[in-house]
């Protein structure tokens, strides 16, 4: 029997990491960028007014502060107009938000501040020397970067590559799953399960599961376990994906039987895990490309901690993340917990925090042997429980490990 971490190394050092992509930068959200990029121009690239107002010399209006000054307003700047006025002293321009500066201003005075009397501005507040103006290269100057490698992109960083003017951008893409469901006792939802039947869970579970972890999901569905079908539609999966996922082949006769209908493909080993639920399961590499493929339990539950504990990282490494983990946190039992001697736990539970001291709290939900789906769906976090652990009292601080959060 492997532990969870022995299971869990083999599976990362076999991860393939796509060829990072160049792609649209409408198409990068939610990717980690590849590249270090850099400004080949300043933002922004010329001095330009921060708000609605008058450009003037800062000197000019000093003495807003006792009285009130009144300048001639010799024109307008709208903004997008592609050659700045030139100001001369005690004189004031129009100027919309983001219109280039004048020659010579040095400052805004916003509309706020102001009122325009027969071709006059009437200034009532000084304003200093920079004051409601964008300098060029504040923001950005040539050579800086943009955006790091490795930095997820989200609309921050997509903003800053369209501010720079790049309309593509280097990407770790998502990494390609194909999610197959065997059992002869499996029906799509389109039909009604006859005696011995029951629906194609996993199919949809697990592909929803890979699509919430950043990857580019084919379900493929329900596949027959004759031998030369299934080496068929598998074999051909492995031309198009990253990682492989078959639920339902892990133990048993139906293991049996998946593993040697690929055995042509690869070395996949069906073993047992230290951990619950899901302690048998299957994995090895197969095809030329030396794909990633995991065999799942067929219990649902099972299935998606499996995938959790195994997949997921792999899924989040092929991303080019670092640490491909979810984020662990350490929460008091509000009820006893119960788990299995030799086998690490992964618990489902509600993580909730204490209005008082914002410490965390965490309620077990279901029996720890139960392989009932409902209480997963009220789920927030896994209790994570030591192999040498079997109970655990109230009050007790256990690691407990985030799954998706909800809106």
């Amino acid at each position: 029997m492997k532990s969870v971490d022995e299971q869990l190394a083999r599976v990362l050092t076999a991860a393939v990491r796509p060829v990072p992509v160049r792609v649209a930068i409408s198409e990068a959200q939610g990717l980690l960028c590849a590249e270090e990029v850099t400004a080949d121009r300043a933002l922004p690239d010329f001095d330009q007014a921060a708000v609605d107002g008058y450009a003037v010399r800062s000197v000019d209006v000093q003495s807003a502060a006792q009285e009130s000054v009144a300048l001639p307003v010799v024109g307008e700047t709208p903004a997008g107009a592609r050659q700045a006025r030139r100001l001369q002293p005690a004189q004031a321009v129009h100027v919309e938000a983001s219109a280039p500066l004048p020659t010579l201003a040095d400052a805004v005075v916003p509309v706020a501040y102001t009122e325009e009397q027969s071709g006059k501005v009437v200034v009532r507040q000084p304003v200093p020397s920079g004051a409601f103006v964008r300098r060029a290269g504040e923001d950005v100057q040539p050579g800086d970067v943009a955006v790091h490698r490795g930095m997820p992109i989200g609309p921050a960083q997509l903003a800053m590559l369209a501010a720079i003017g790049r309309s593509q951008v280097l990407v770790h893409p998502r990494p390609r799953v194909s999610i197959i469901s065997v059992g002869e006792e499996l029906v799509d939802l389109n039909e009604r399960p006859g005696t011995g039947q029951t629906y194609d869970v996993n199919s949809y579970a697990l592909a929803a599961a890979a699509r919430e972890a950043g990857a580019e999901v084919t379900r493929v569905g329900i596949v027959p376990t004759d031998s030369r079908r299934l080496r068929e539609v598998v074999e051909g999966r492995l031309l198009l994906s990253e990682v492989v996922v078959i639920a339902g082949g892990a133990g048993g006769a139906a293991g049996e039987r998946v593993r040697a209908a690929l055995a042509e493909l690869g070395r996949l080993e069906i073993t047992r895990v230290a951990m619950h639920p899901g302690s048998v399961q299957g994995f090895g590499r197969l095809g030329p490309d030396q794909v990633p493929t995991f065999i799942l339990p067929s219990s649902p539950v099972s299935a998606l901690v499996v995938f959790e504990v195994f997949v997921r990282p792999l899924i989040r490494f092929a991303l080019g993340k670092t640490n491909p983990h979810r984020r662990t946190v350490t929460a008091s039992t509000l009820s006893p917990i119960s788990s299995t001697k030799g086998r690490r736990g992964f618990l489902r539970g509600q993580l909730l925090r204490d209005p008082d001291t914002e410490t965390f709290l965490v309620q077990p939900l279901g029996d720890s042997e139960s392989h009932l789906l409902a209480p997963l769906v009220e789920a927030n976090c896994l209790i994570v429980v030591d192999e040498d652990i079997t109970d655990i009292p109230v009050g007790e601080d256990v690691p407990v490990r985030f799954l998706s959060q909800r809106s």
